[in-house]
């Protein structure tokens, strides 16, 4: 047994190269000075201490670089995860309280332990039931209720924190008096810095330079006795081992975030490793071991008091963009969590909210897609809908809500599309053996005696009373002329029951009237389902045929009498 098919650090490990150091030291050290700040914002945006996004930038990253199998990636918390967590955890306990630390940590276990399972039972495939439409939406909403909920940070007016943003901006109205200047212009100064610092020098860390500068302030300025809020003392030294006691009902509870977030978390990490591996060659990502990766950084991650973290997107490209060539570099950049949490964590006792409000509002508004919805609506209009439908309920109702309306939404579009799935009457292109739909090729050759039909899709219990109401359909246009329909089964890639029971019934019906069906080019794994239940009998093997051109020639010269070497050249058991 390899064990480097299960530990895949071990594979980067025994084939570590002496030129890739440096990459990796210096990328694992940018990253490490990145999530100090950063980590420290999406707490706040869970509704957690500040110090909990340190404890989840530590945990989670080094195990990660064990057993993940992206290169680049970097673990930790991120935007959206955090909104969840909070919108979630808010319904059940009060901000900031023990019992409300819990229940994000009890999260992260439940998280890790479904995206454990999910990998050892290869169903990572779920995730795809998430279409990109509905993420775009639902990001985009979400974005703006976690901006818009960093207001009362940045403008220091009491704006209860709310997951609809109509009452979030309603609040903020009424009370518009009672805006601090002083903090509103540090919020101010800071997305200022964030936006423009990259023009001195690409390689400036913004968060972590508005955090240096922004403490710097209000500790000679003595800024917080005039009224700016701080962070205030953060806890030291590294997070200790606690496995999180809760009642059945509690978890039961907990289940339905926990399990929308282990999707969610999944989909954003396997984008984001996907789109680092197509630059390196050298290795390739695999989902399901992606899965496995991030179900034991969630599960041991909350053992050492981590909520739920995932591979970020701009953390991970910082950390490809510095070099980073193998998980060395995430190693270290928790080596600098560990040293900050350790003995650097006094200094952020200055560090004014409005500073961290501004990170993560600069943070949250990049995550809003607004050239997307634009090419929905010159594209797949279908789309465009179900975008906004998630965006608005997202912003009115509430982010749990618009997730589960974007899944049903995306459920809802496969059910719809599989059940009535494209169709096209087939004409004869001039000149060629081609055969071509007639309303896209006006100049195709149609007889009023054959009708060609073809059925873009699976022919399943779902979609099989579809399929005969059209060629049904196209069988009363034809009119008395017809004489021969052919079935042009090259995209029917599969049959159930259902379906060859009603393919049986439709082909005997038609027979019955008089009229000849011919079925051409079924593909092998199809055959092979006519062959074995015996369906190719039943329809008689003399009536299926190598391709349409074939079928169409046969009628023509009324060849319905072939030869054996034409039956043997299709026998339904090869493929």
């Amino acid at each position: 047994m390899k064990l480097n098919k299960y530990i895949p650090a071990l594979d980067w490990i025994t084939n570590y190269k002496k030129e890739w150091l440096s990459g990796d030291i210096s990328a694992g050290l940018t990253v490490g000075v990145m999530l100090i700040p950063q980590g420290m914002a999406y707490a706040i945006i869970a509704g957690l201490p500040p110090v909990y996004g340190l404890y989840a930038a530590l945990t989670p990253q080094i195990i990660y670089a064990i057993f993940g199998t992206s290169r680049q990636i970097s673990v930790g918390p991120v935007a959206m995860d955090s909104l969840l967590v909070a919108a979630g955890v808010s319904t059940m306990a009060a901000l900031g309280t023990d019992l409300y630390i819990l229940y994000a940590i009890s999260i992260a276990l439940l998280m890790g332990i479904m995206q454990l399972a999910l990998g050892i039972f290869r169903l990572g495939f779920l995730v795809n039931f998430l279409s990109k439409p509905i993420i775009s939406g639902f990001t985009s909403a979400a974005a703006l209720v976690i901006g818009l909920n960093q207001l009362k940070h940045l403008t220091g007016i009491a704006v209860p924190r709310s997951n609809q943003v109509h009452l979030l901006v309603y609040e903020t109205i009424i009370k518009i008096d009672q805006i601090e200047i002083l903090t509103l212009v540090f919020g101010i100064l800071g997305i200022v810095v964030l936006k423009n610092i990259k023009r001195l020098h690409k390689k400036i860390p913004g968060a972590l330079a508005v955090v240096v500068l922004g403490t710097l302030a209000v500790y000679f300025g003595q800024f917080h006795l005039q009224g700016i809020k701080i962070v205030g003392e953060v806890p030291d030294g590294l997070p200790s081992f606690s496995l999180p006691l809760l009642d059945w009902a509690t978890w039961k509870e907990l289940l339905p975030m926990s399990s929308t977030i282990a999707l969610i978390a999944f989909m954003e990490s396997i984008s984001v490793a996907k789109a680092l591996n197509t630059g390196h060659k050298e290795y390739e990502v695999q989902p399901n071991k992606e899965l496995i990766a991030l179900g034991l950084s969630n599960i041991i991650g909350s053992l050492m008091k981590s909520y739920p973290t995932t591979g970020g997107f701009s953390r991970s490209a910082v950390n490809d963009q510095a070099g980073a060539k193998t998980p060395l570099a995430m190693l270290i950049a928790a080596f600098v969590i560990g040293l900050t949490l350790l003995f650097l964590t006094p200094l952020f006792y200055y560090l004014p909210q409005a500073v961290l409000a501004s990170i993560i509002m600069v943070a949250v508004f990049g995550l809003i897609d607004y050239k997307y919805p634009f090419f929905l609506w010159k594209a797949k209009r279908e789309d465009f809908w179900m975008l906004m439908v998630t965006f608005i309920i997202t912003l009115t109702i509430g982010i749990k809500e618009g997730i589960i309306a974007g899944v049903l939404l995306s459920i809802g579009m496969v059910i719809y599309r599989s059940t009535q799935p494209h169709f096209a009457e087939l004409g004869l292109l001039k000149g060629t053996k081609e055969f071509r739909n007639v309303l896209r090729f006006p100049e195709v050759e149609l007889r009023p005696d054959i009708l060609v039909f073809r059925f873009d899709a699976q022919l399943y219990f779902a979609n099989v009373n579809f399929f005969k109401e059209s060629i049904k359909n196209a069988v009363f246009e034809k009119g008395d002329c017809l004489r021969t329909i052919i079935l042009d089964f090259k995209n029917i890639n599969n049959l159930d029951s259902t379906g060859m029971y009603e393919l049986e019934t439709l082909v005997k019906e038609y027979q019955e009237k008089g009229l000849k069906v011919m079925i051409a080019d079924v593909i092998g794994p199809v055959r092979d389902i006519l062959y074995t239940s015996g369906l190719t009998e039943t329809i008689g093997e003399m009536n299926f045929y190598l391709n349409v051109m074939q079928a169409w020639e046969c009628h023509l010269t009324d060849c319905f009498a072939r030869n054996e070497a034409d039956v043997r050249a299709i026998q339904f058991n090869q493929k």
